[in-house]
């Protein structure tokens, strides 16, 4: 398997942390699509969210790690981001949240 985000948790590809607990790493994203956008992982390989249903100690914990990483960088206000499938758009077959903001107006999206 070579997923680049279990490589990032591995430390073989290099990233810019901002949190780090027992069980998720949060990165800041390498193509930004907010002034600030960071990823945060499960350490251990999920392919998408019908593996929290498995491993219900992972969803225990992602809200707080969300939280502590939002607050970490200096949001207070945010958008979540998680593709679930190749349909919905995940390009990255590992589940993860993009945490996005940081914008002086909020943007446009629904």
């Amino acid at each position: 398997m070579d997923c680049v985000f279990c490589r990032i948790v591995k430390g073989e590809i290099p990233c810019t942390k901002v949190y780090e607990d027992d069980e998720f790493v949060a990165f800041r994203d390498i193509i930004p699509q907010a002034p600030v956008h960071i990823v945060l992982v499960p350490k251990r390989h999920i392919p998408d969210m019908s593996g929290l249903d498995v491993l219900p100690e992972v969803a225990v914990g992602l809200s707080r790690a969300i939280y502590l990483t939002a607050t970490r960088v200096g949001l207070r206000d945010y958008r979540l981001v998680s593709n679930n499938g190749t349909g919905a758009g995940q390009t990255v077959l590992h589940f993860h949240f993009h945490i996005l903001g940081g914008w002086e107006q909020p943007p446009n999206i629904t």
